[in-house]
């Protein structure tokens, strides 16, 4: 029995966490806190640890759609303009806490760190809820629809 209380509570607290940055909504499916302290604290952590390449002002690299000489992409930009909002948010977040590299796979290059090791997974949610916030609402509403259809497609 103590020994499944000592698994099972990392667990549950995890779990805690993920519905302290993640909320449903009306039709059941999760979605960003976009509350004001969940967006300060995003917005704070973005500007520590993504800012330097994707630009204090979510602009990305110059020519981000271009490859360089050794094959890598430079950072996109997190605002509209950018695709960061053509993906599902847990896809987003499996990006930030492995590494694109990690996700894509097939020997694909990226200079997309891991955060696994530097942000806690409410940190790494907290950061996308201020990326997200900065967002036209058509654009918040697309998106939600899309991680409305990641998750009823994942339900059993």
């Amino acid at each position: 029995m103590r020994q499944i209380l000592i698994v099972g509570i990392p667990a549950l607290g995890a779990l805690v966490v993920t519905f302290l940055w993640l909320a449903p909504t009306q039709s059941g499916e999760l979605a960003l806190h976009l509350d004001e302290e969940t967006v300060a604290l995003g917005q704070s952590l973005y500007l520590e640890n993504c800012a330097a390449c994707h630009g204090a002002n979510l602009e990305g690299q110059a020519d981000w759609q271009s490859r360089d000489a050794d094959g890598y992409l430079p950072a996109p930009p997190h605002d509209e303009t950018g695709h960061t909002w053509h993906h599902p948010t847990e896809q987003l977040f499996a990006i930030t806490k492995l590494g694109t590299e990690a996700i894509v796979g097939g020997g694909y290059k990226s200079n997309m760190a891991a955060f696994g090791d530097v942000l806690s997974d409410g940190e790494i949610y907290a950061i996308l809820a201020y990326i997200k916030s900065t967002w036209p609402e058509r654009i918040i509403e697309r998106h939600n629809q899309m991680d409305a259809n990641f998750y009823a497609a994942r339900r059993p």
